[in-house]
């Protein structure tokens, strides 16, 4: 395992105004999907192994109370800690754990109150607390790496949201809503970020509404696929080959 102490913590590549934008939609695009399931749709198993619908939705209602509010965030963190093992793991399981009885009407109408307050819990945060590194480092794919809280409120959580109403979709076949001005920005977003972690020279063709086309260095090799599969992959839910297997955050 590399230890990444010495290298500057990873900051958000959205400038904050934009990424809130960006929070807010992605919130209540997932509580429309989330009001379209059927009783059925909600037992369905995700491409997150361990959890069906109900516990994907549950996830999302904790963490978006989570950020909504800094006495919930406190309490989930340190009961988080408490238990050990791997944080994001802990505070994952620790979130639907909590929600484990609640039905799915409660969990929608839970997240209809929780999604707008964590947009604005966001939101507010000062620069100077967005400028703060991550209290420890992040394992990805073996390497350990600091973020800084901006990263995490900007970047991470907006990005963690999408992947989960793509999860959703997928799992009930639902229709995902894509846009250019909004899912577009995200994939781009991710796009950069992928090319700055593998540092190669390649062409990407990504499919769809939130698609588009990038050159990065001179040479190398070409992709094309669908840019929501793109992120799947990047995400380590497909399996991808060469510079395919470059694990992005989510």
């Amino acid at each position: 395992m590399t230890n990444a102490d010495v290298y500057a913590p990873r900051r958000s590549a959205l400038d904050h105004e934009r990424a809130m934008r960006l929070a807010a939609t992605e919130y209540g695009r997932l509580l429309d999907l989330l009001r379209e399931l059927t009783p059925e749709d909600w037992t369905r198993r995700t491409d997150c192994t361990a959890w069906d619908v109900r516990e994907v939705a549950a996830h999302n209602l904790g963490m978006a109370e989570m950020a909504a509010s800094p006495e919930e965030q406190q309490r989930q963190n340190q009961e988080a800690a408490r238990r050990g093992g791997v944080f994001i793991d802990a505070l994952t399981g620790l979130q639907v754990e909590e929600r484990r009885d609640m039905s799915p009407a409660e969990i929608v109408d839970r997240y209809a109150e929780a999604g707008p307050l964590a947009a604005r819990g966001r939101a507010a945060a000062p620069v100077e607390v967005r400028e703060a590194p991550m209290p420890g480092p992040i394992e990805i794919r073996g390497v350990l790496e600091h973020w800084t809280v901006g990263f995490l409120l900007d970047t991470i959580l907006t990005r963690d949201t999408w992947m989960h109403r793509i999860d959703v979709a997928r799992a009930t076949g639902r229709d995902l809503v894509l846009t250019p001005d909004h899912d577009g920005v995200i994939v781009a977003d991710v796009v950069a970020e992928w090319a700055g972690r593998h540092g190669g020279g390649c062409t990407l063709t990504l499919t769809g509404p939130a698609g588009g086309r990038w050159t990065f260095g001179s040479g190398g090799p070409e992709f094309e696929l669908d840019a929501v599969e793109f992120c799947r992959t990047v995400s380590r839910r497909a399996k991808g080959r060469g510079l395919l297997d470059v694990e992005v955050p989510f």
